[in-house]
């Protein structure tokens, strides 16, 4: 079969994208590839489910801009297409005195990015929307909801294929061979021939990547393992909805917080913990080949001198519920060890560059065979509508 365009990946940029590239020209030939039996089976079905408000982000970053823009159009899309959400706001808390200067800032940041309705906090008034939360000062972020993206992705695979998408599961694309005018796109079951190659396949977007563009090869996507646990349906009041603390700014994770979620039940975590298979959820989980390309890469060994006390402590919290009791009790105090039930894991696609750069920033990378979306980690679910309209405008040009 021949195809104008192949998106490799199902997760929710890879269908986004591909919704956003038939709503631009439907007469084109499109093919999603999906290696599982269905979609969102990775980093999109293993996240806390959260609309992020684009606060975090470097004011003018592709994060930033594609995170607000998304925003508006994820809601956009769940009120037509009748998607529960709820808008319920998080606040973020500083516990530490030295935490207040890096609160004001990420205040301040949240200002420059075009966010409204933003109110500062005193440690009494902070109780006023979370009664059991311990902290100095924090700040009140309505933009912030809780959503399921399984859901969301579904409903973006039904709209592209009305518009004659189609879609294959159980196929792992193995390579991409070069055949002139187009490409052959190789999979464990076939082959399928398509003039545009647009890869969306998160947790291997560097290898897929390194089959079309030699750019991919300087870089590797490190696989951050975060952890959750549950409380305990009887301990669920201390939590009314999202609570969050203020994120040690030299480390690209945004510290262990609570979530209220959309389908019912609060999580904890997640921490952040090296992962020893890409798609390693569980500790014992190891991809010998895959760590071994990790612990060798010059860029990992730089982070790992640079951040291995943070490591060694996300590490301690993932095999000690005591240690990471500790954690959210200075959000709750009130929270004990045996409140918390193992909950599930999520495996972060965190690209790191060869000179020890982890990637702040949605990378993006194209050339005349193929698209690469090399770098899309959190915010990437809220602004996955966005990244498919940037990714689809630089498909649509060629057609």
């Amino acid at each position: 079969m021949t195809y104008d365009i192949i998106v490799i990946g199902g997760g929710i940029v890879g269908l986004a994208t591909a919704l956003k590239i038939k709503q631009g020209n439907p007469a084109l030939k499109l093919l999603i590839i999906e290696k599982e039996n269905k979609v969102a089976q990775h980093q999109t079905g293993h996240n806390s489910g959260v609309i992020h408000s684009g606060l975090y982000y470097k004011p003018g970053s592709l994060k930033a801009t594609n995170c607000i823009r998304g925003y508006e159009m994820l809601l956009d899309f769940c009120e037509k297409e009748e998607i529960k959400y709820d808008l319920c706001g998080k606040i973020v808390v500083a516990t530490r005195q030295e935490q207040i200067s890096i609160l004001d800032g990420l205040f301040e940041r949240g200002a420059q990015n075009g966010l409204d309705g933003f109110k500062m906090l005193n440690a009494e008034q902070l109780k006023e929307y979370e009664p059991h939360v311990n902290g100095l000062k924090g700040f009140f972020v309505p933009q912030t909801g809780i959503i399921d993206y399984t859901e969301v992705c579904e409903k973006y695979l039904a709209k592209t294929q009305q518009l004659g998408g189609e879609i294959v599961f159980g196929e792992k694309v193995e390579s991409i061979t070069d055949k002139g005018n187009t490409s052959v796109v190789n999979t464990n079951k076939g082959a399928y021939e398509t003039k545009l190659v647009v890869n969306c396949a998160g947790l291997y977007s560097d290898k897929v990547g390194q089959m079309t563009d030699a750019r991919a090869n300087k870089l590797r996507i490190t696989p951050f393992r975060g952890e959750y646990f549950e409380i305990k349906p009887e301990k669920q009041y201390l939590v009314k909805n999202l609570i969050y603390p203020v994120p040690d700014p030299n480390f690209p994770f945004l510290g262990v917080h609570f979530t209220r979620m959309i389908n019912g039940g609060v999580e904890a975590g997640p921490n952040a913990v090296l992962a020893f298979r890409r798609e390693g959820y569980k500790k014992l989980d190891i991809h010998f080949g895959e760590l071994f390309e990790t612990l060798t890469w010059r860029g990992f060994q730089k982070v790992a001198a640079k951040y291995w006390r943070t490591g060694l402590g996300e590490m301690y919290r993932s095999f000690s519920k005591s240690a990471f009791t500790k954690a959210l009790q200075e959000l709750i105090p009130e929270i004990q060890e045996d409140d918390l039930i193992p909950g599930g894991a999520g495996v972060r696609a965190q690209a790191c560059d060869y000179d020890g750069g982890l990637l702040d920033d949605f990378a993006i990378f194209e050339n005349e065979r193929a698209v690469n979306v090399c770098n899309a980690p959190s915010p990437a679910a809220t602004s996955s509508l966005s990244i498919g309209q940037t990714v689809s405008e630089l498909v649509l040009k060629r057609f």
